[in-house]
Protein backbone atom coordinates (compact mmCIF):
# COMPACT_ATOMS: atom_id res chain seq x y z
CA UNK A 1 0.00 0.00 0.00
CA UNK A 2 1.02 3.26 -0.58
CA UNK A 3 2.05 6.31 1.74
CA UNK A 4 -1.01 7.46 0.78
CA UNK A 5 -3.95 4.88 0.04
CA UNK A 6 -5.96 5.00 -2.93
CA UNK A 7 -9.60 4.95 -3.28
CA UNK A 8 -9.46 1.50 -4.19
CA UNK A 9 -7.32 0.57 -1.28
CA UNK A 10 -9.29 2.38 1.07
CA UNK A 11 -12.56 1.05 -0.18
CA UNK A 12 -11.66 -2.37 -0.40
CA UNK A 13 -9.99 -2.39 3.44
CA UNK A 14 -13.22 -1.09 4.46
CA UNK A 15 -15.03 -3.43 2.89
CA UNK A 16 -12.67 -6.59 4.38
CA UNK A 17 -13.23 -4.87 7.72
CA UNK A 18 -16.53 -5.08 7.67
CA UNK A 19 -17.12 -1.46 7.65
CA UNK A 20 -18.96 -0.97 4.52
CA UNK A 21 -21.74 -3.08 3.78
CA UNK A 22 -23.90 -3.48 0.42
CA UNK A 23 -27.81 -4.28 1.06
CA UNK A 24 -30.82 -1.98 1.78
CA UNK A 25 -30.40 0.34 5.08
CA UNK A 26 -32.43 3.10 6.67
CA UNK A 27 -30.66 5.74 8.30
CA UNK A 28 -31.72 7.37 11.20
CA UNK A 29 -33.27 10.31 8.99
CA UNK A 30 -35.22 7.99 7.32
CA UNK A 31 -32.97 7.95 3.86
CA UNK A 32 -33.03 4.71 2.38
CA UNK A 33 -29.73 3.77 1.00
CA UNK A 34 -27.83 0.82 -0.55
CA UNK A 35 -24.56 1.37 1.58
CA UNK A 36 -23.91 0.92 5.26
CA UNK A 37 -20.57 2.48 6.30
CA UNK A 38 -19.10 2.46 10.01
CA UNK A 39 -15.60 3.79 10.19
CA UNK A 40 -14.98 2.68 14.06
CA UNK A 41 -15.38 -0.75 12.96
CA UNK A 42 -12.19 -0.54 10.56
CA UNK A 43 -10.44 1.33 13.37
CA UNK A 44 -11.30 -1.71 15.81
CA UNK A 45 -7.80 -3.00 14.14
CA UNK A 46 -5.34 -1.10 14.90
CA UNK A 47 -3.20 -1.65 11.63
CA UNK A 48 -6.00 -0.35 9.45
CA UNK A 49 -6.39 2.49 12.11
CA UNK A 50 -3.04 3.34 11.52
CA UNK A 51 -3.01 3.12 7.89
CA UNK A 52 -5.73 5.52 7.59
CA UNK A 53 -4.86 8.15 9.55
CA UNK A 54 -1.03 8.57 8.59
CA UNK A 55 -3.15 8.57 4.97
CA UNK A 56 -5.21 11.09 6.17
CA UNK A 57 -2.66 13.09 8.16
CA UNK A 58 -0.18 13.29 4.53
CA UNK A 59 -3.12 14.51 2.60
CA UNK A 60 -3.39 17.67 5.22
CA UNK A 61 0.34 17.98 5.08
CA UNK A 62 0.40 18.27 1.34
CA UNK A 63 -1.15 22.05 2.61
CA UNK A 64 1.71 24.66 3.02
CA UNK A 65 -0.58 26.52 5.06
CA UNK A 66 -1.67 23.78 7.39
CA UNK A 67 1.79 22.14 7.51
CA UNK A 68 3.14 25.71 8.54
CA UNK A 69 0.35 25.86 11.52
CA UNK A 70 0.33 22.18 12.65
CA UNK A 71 2.84 22.86 16.19
CA UNK A 72 -0.21 25.47 16.80
CA UNK A 73 -3.12 23.39 15.19
CA UNK A 74 -6.13 21.79 17.49
CA UNK A 75 -8.13 18.94 15.94
CA UNK A 76 -11.74 18.93 16.69
CA UNK A 77 -14.15 16.49 16.30
CA UNK A 78 -17.75 15.06 16.72
CA UNK A 79 -18.43 12.36 19.89
CA UNK A 80 -18.26 9.67 19.35
CA UNK A 81 -17.79 8.28 15.98
CA UNK A 82 -14.95 11.23 15.34
CA UNK A 83 -12.89 10.32 18.19
CA UNK A 84 -10.70 7.29 16.96
CA UNK A 85 -9.81 9.66 13.83
CA UNK A 86 -9.41 13.01 15.69
CA UNK A 87 -7.08 11.19 18.05
CA UNK A 88 -5.48 9.10 15.25
CA UNK A 89 -4.75 12.15 12.77
CA UNK A 90 -3.83 14.21 15.82
CA UNK A 91 -0.30 11.50 16.16
CA UNK A 92 0.45 11.69 13.32
CA UNK A 93 0.61 15.38 12.43
CA UNK A 94 2.15 15.73 16.12
CA UNK A 95 -0.70 18.53 16.00
CA UNK A 96 -1.17 20.67 19.29
CA UNK A 97 -4.47 18.76 21.03
CA UNK A 98 -7.95 17.29 20.31
CA UNK A 99 -11.18 19.11 21.59
CA UNK A 100 -14.36 17.37 21.17
CA UNK A 101 -17.97 17.89 21.61
CA UNK A 102 -21.03 15.74 23.00
CA UNK A 103 -24.64 16.44 23.10
CA UNK A 104 -26.84 14.19 25.50
CA UNK A 105 -29.85 13.93 23.45
CA UNK A 106 -30.90 14.40 20.00
CA UNK A 107 -32.60 17.60 20.87
CA UNK A 108 -30.05 19.04 22.71
CA UNK A 109 -26.84 21.36 20.80
CA UNK A 110 -23.77 19.79 21.10
CA UNK A 111 -21.42 20.81 23.56
CA UNK A 112 -17.52 20.30 24.35
CA UNK A 113 -16.87 18.23 27.32
CA UNK A 114 -16.69 20.33 30.58
CA UNK A 115 -13.02 22.75 31.26
CA UNK A 116 -12.60 22.55 27.40
CA UNK A 117 -12.81 25.39 24.94
CA UNK A 118 -11.81 26.89 22.24
CA UNK A 119 -9.45 29.69 22.50
CA UNK A 120 -10.06 33.42 20.35
CA UNK A 121 -7.67 33.27 17.62
CA UNK A 122 -6.94 29.31 17.46
CA UNK A 123 -6.38 27.45 14.22
CA UNK A 124 -8.85 24.32 14.51
CA UNK A 125 -9.52 21.63 11.77
CA UNK A 126 -12.71 20.27 11.84
CA UNK A 127 -12.07 16.34 11.43
CA UNK A 128 -14.86 13.31 10.93
CA UNK A 129 -15.00 10.00 10.05
CA UNK A 130 -17.46 10.17 7.34
CA UNK A 131 -18.82 13.75 6.05
CA UNK A 132 -22.11 12.65 5.00
CA UNK A 133 -25.31 15.06 6.04
CA UNK A 134 -22.97 17.59 7.40
CA UNK A 135 -24.53 19.09 10.39
CA UNK A 136 -22.24 17.80 12.79
CA UNK A 137 -19.59 19.53 11.66
CA UNK A 138 -21.71 22.24 10.05
CA UNK A 139 -22.62 22.87 14.10
CA UNK A 140 -19.05 22.72 15.46
CA UNK A 141 -17.45 24.84 12.57
CA UNK A 142 -20.12 27.54 14.46
CA UNK A 143 -19.47 26.60 17.81
CA UNK A 144 -15.65 27.43 16.77
CA UNK A 145 -16.10 30.33 15.52
CA UNK A 146 -18.26 31.54 17.79
CA UNK A 147 -15.72 30.96 20.39
CA UNK A 148 -13.06 32.83 18.55
CA UNK A 149 -11.45 30.17 16.69
CA UNK A 150 -10.56 30.14 12.98
CA UNK A 151 -11.51 26.69 11.34
CA UNK A 152 -8.38 25.91 8.66
CA UNK A 153 -9.92 22.91 7.03
CA UNK A 154 -11.67 19.92 7.41
CA UNK A 155 -10.88 16.25 7.36
CA UNK A 156 -12.98 13.16 7.09
CA UNK A 157 -11.99 9.18 6.26
CA UNK A 158 -14.43 8.94 3.49
CA UNK A 159 -16.74 11.83 2.24
CA UNK A 160 -20.36 9.82 1.83
CA UNK A 161 -22.35 13.22 0.24
CA UNK A 162 -26.22 12.78 0.40
CA UNK A 163 -28.74 15.45 -1.13
CA UNK A 164 -28.38 18.01 1.52
CA UNK A 165 -25.08 17.80 2.50
CA UNK A 166 -23.60 21.35 2.70
CA UNK A 167 -20.98 22.88 0.80
CA UNK A 168 -18.38 24.02 3.39
CA UNK A 169 -16.26 26.07 0.48
CA UNK A 170 -13.48 28.12 0.46
CA UNK A 171 -12.73 25.73 3.17
CA UNK A 172 -10.23 23.03 1.95
CA UNK A 173 -11.59 19.18 2.46
CA UNK A 174 -9.48 16.34 2.60
CA UNK A 175 -10.88 12.73 2.73
CA UNK A 176 -9.27 9.77 1.64
CA UNK A 177 -12.10 7.88 -0.22
CA UNK A 178 -15.48 9.15 -1.64
CA UNK A 179 -18.61 6.93 -1.92
CA UNK A 180 -21.58 8.15 -3.91
CA UNK A 181 -24.54 5.97 -2.37
CA UNK A 182 -27.93 5.88 -4.26
CA UNK A 183 -30.49 7.38 -1.48
CA UNK A 184 -33.97 7.18 -1.44
CA UNK A 185 -36.79 9.27 1.02
CA UNK A 186 -39.82 7.70 0.19
CA UNK A 187 -40.12 4.59 1.09
CA UNK A 188 -42.14 2.86 -1.86
CA UNK A 189 -39.59 4.41 -3.86
CA UNK A 190 -36.89 2.31 -2.12
CA UNK A 191 -39.14 -1.12 -2.42
CA UNK A 192 -39.19 -1.11 -5.89
CA UNK A 193 -35.25 -0.59 -5.68
CA UNK A 194 -34.20 -3.29 -3.36
CA UNK A 195 -35.46 -6.70 -3.14
CA UNK A 196 -33.90 -7.64 0.59
CA UNK A 197 -35.68 -6.39 3.82
CA UNK A 198 -34.18 -3.19 5.07
CA UNK A 199 -31.70 -2.85 7.84
CA UNK A 200 -32.23 0.12 10.72
CA UNK A 201 -29.05 1.46 10.99
CA UNK A 202 -28.71 3.49 14.68
CA UNK A 203 -25.87 5.47 14.35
Amino acid sequence: MQMIPTQDEVIQLLKSTGALRTGHFIYPNGLHSDLSLQIPVAFRHYEHAKVLSVGLSRLIRANPELRAAIPELSIVCPATGGLPVAFGVCEALRAKRVYWAERENEKEPMRFRQFQQVEPGEKVLLVDDILRTGKKLMELKSMVESSGGKVVGLAVIVHQPGPDTPDFSPLPLYALAKLDALYFMDTEQAKQKFSEDPVRLWV
